[in-house]
């Protein structure tokens, strides 16, 4: 029913240009998707980490003045006492811990959907505290004549989701935060219903419970409330970790179709598997649920969703419907590479 590019991935790291001399880039992945002028637009998220220099320990920063950011480099010579390196992903110094990564948004254009042209500079990128640790996974919906990009900022106080909108992939308004730490994987819906704006969030809960699919309304897109807990994991072992939402839901005669992901493991350590699954929300009141798939709908099969830079994972926040209701669901693979899969609102409903 759902079936990969053959000449997948279409993006790879290899293909985008560090945002500045003594950066690296590790992955491009987790897109936000629109079209735009009939071209299809990619926000895509970039991890990126320094180029290693012998006899020290490098790892990337923003430095923030008068609201706009600059990347920099903190370089810690090996043999300081002060440092330690905790593992891959950090160090720690001066008590002070690091991290070996941080993300921005850059994006790429196609007109055919299959060949991207990558942009050298990013478009979203860490300029207020908030975001010190990076900006990650952006969600695009089209509203009228605005294109409104919901994406996570990660900070030392927490992961929370922030608001940006543009007109012409440009110029961007930052918004500021919609949904205060601890909360991401935030789909706007692309149309008001019942005079009100509706969103799909995940809080993280950590304690009696599991993260779960939340619902929420608001007037002006900023203030959100009404909040009602959706979906819940089960306890398959696909989704008996944690469940979050994708992108915008699509508008069917049936009710709001929504791509959601889930993550499941076995109990063993290193054993997650991120899948893909189907909810159906009520067209006039989105907070019922009328069906949801009952297992998987795609899982990691191929290798470049198998092994990466961190396995066995597939992760979609971006999918183009278009006009004769085939659907291009963009996903990242690995937290590495970004690929594709079509399929078509039918097929989508027949999986039900």
């Amino acid at each position: 029913m759902i079936k990969r590019y053959i000449n997948n991935p279409l993006i790879t790291p290899e293909m985008v240009r560090p945002s500045m001399e003594g950066y690296n880039v590790l992955g491009a992945f987790n897109p936000g998707v629109s079209l735009y002028n009939g071209h299809v637009i990619l926000i895509m998220r970039i991890p990126e980490n320094c180029v290693e220099q012998k006899g020290f320990v490098s790892v990337p920063y923003y430095e923030f003045k008068n609201g706009e950011g600059f990347p920099r480099i903190r370089k810690i010579a090996r043999n300081d006492p002060d440092l330690k390196l905790k593992d891959t992903r950090a160090v720690i110094y001066k008590n002070v811990e690091y991290p070996s990564t941080v993300s921005h948004l850059r994006i790429a254009r196609s007109e055919d959907g299959i060949s991207f042209r990558i942009e050298d500079k990013p478009f979203i990128y860490p300029c207020i505290g908030y975001e010190s640790l990076g900006v990650e996974d952006a969600r695009i919906s089209k509203i009228e004549d605005t294109y409104y990009i919901n994406y996570t900022a990660v900070s030392g106080d927490g992961f929370c989701t922030m608001l940006a909108e543009t007109r012409d992939f440009k110029e961007v308004i930052r918004k500021g935060i919609i949904f205060p730490p601890l909360n991401k994987d935030v789909a706007i819906f692309e149309e008001k219903i019942k005079e009100k704006y509706i969103a799909l969030h995940r809080p993280h809960n950590q304690w009696f419970g599991r993260p779960s699919v939340w619902y929420a309304e608001s007037f002006d897109l900023i203030n959100w409330g009404n909040h009602k807990c959706l979906i819940r994991p089960g306890d398959d072992d696909y989704e008996n970790v944690k469940i979050g939402g994708g992108c915008a839901p699509i508008k069917t005669k049936e009710g709001w179709l929504e791509i959601y992901h889930s993550v499941g493991d076995s109990g063993k350590p290193g054993t997650e598997i991120y899948y893909l699954n189907l909810l159906l929300l009520d067209l006039d009141e989105p907070w019922k649920v009328i069906k949801r798939s009952s297992s998987p709908v795609m899982a990691p099969e191929k290798n470049y969703e198998k092994r990466g830079f961190v396995n066995n994972v597939i992760f979609t926040n971006g999918m183009i419907v278009k006009p004769d209701g085939s659907v291009d669901i963009y996903y990242g693979a690995c937290d590495e590479t970004i690929c594709l899969a079509q399929t078509s609102v039918n097929e989508l409903l027949n999986m039900l």
